[in-house]
């Protein structure tokens, strides 16, 4: 069961396809058909990663190589165009290469491939070593959990532990992912609280806040007499 406090390591891959630098060109066309994958990260000699070669990168030079400058080359980066004559894992990868480590967060790991507009991350050590890789079809695992398993998770990890109130006096009902949220938190800034901590449990698609939020407290004034 996937908890709210699942990591990387969790969900990622440990049997990686990778590459050395030295690879050729048709090495790396024959290594994607051959496991069915559409990249795989290119390592040192001390088996760090320092790159990622894609479906992509090879596309790069079968469109480009021998076109005749300035028809194509002349509105693409400098980059492109010297993958285009790259013949070796080396010269051919995207570096630096995005990573992550093992320990970080699935929602970090999401995070990342979002900003980054990236499909997978190589999953790294403290020493920059290969240790398994992530998609997002890996990270999407964390929705297969059950209704059940939510519900329990918010229960008895989030208001019993985390907010020590007693789970009695909300209604926590969950549907295909989806929570709703019943019932009255001590203060507005506990309920505010509970409901941003349920966003974050694994498995939740989205929360519906029916709270009944106490009203406001303010302190009370003073009124000092104004001298004459």
């Amino acid at each position: 069961m996937l908890a709210m406090s699942t990591a990387v390591k969790d969900v990622m891959t440990t049997r990686v396809i990778w590459v050395k630098k030295s690879a050729s060109f048709r090495e790396l066309a024959s290594t994607l058909r051959e496991h069915k994958v559409s990249a795989f990260p290119v390592v040192d000699a001390a088996g760090k990663v320092i790159g990622v070669v894609s479906e992509a990168d090879l596309l790069t030079k079968e469109a480009l190589y021998g076109e005749e400058p300035g028809v194509i080359e002349g509105i693409l980066h400098h980059k492109d165009q010297e993958k285009a004559r790259g013949v070796t894992a080396g010269e051919l990868m995207t570096a630096p290469p995005i990573t992550i480590r093992p320990d970080a967060s699935v929602e970090d790991a999401a995070r990342l491939m979002y900003v980054r507009k990236v499909k997978r991350l190589p999953v790294v050590d403290a020493n920059n070593h290969l240790v398994g890789i992530v998609s997002r079809s890996d990270l999407l695992a964390v929705f297969d959990r059950t209704d059940a398993e939510i519900r329990k998770e918010i229960l008895t990890e989030l208001l019993v532990k985390e907010f020590t109130v007693n789970p009695d006096d909300f209604t926590v009902t969950v549907k295909d992912g989806v929570v709703t949220l019943k019932g009255t938190p001590e203060t507005s800034e506990v309920g505010r609280e509970i409901v941003g901590k349920v966003r974050h449990v694994q498995g939740v698609v989205a929360v519906r806040d029916r709270l009944s939020y106490p009203p406001t407290e303010y302190p009370a004034r003073t009124y000092f007499p104004i001298p004459h």
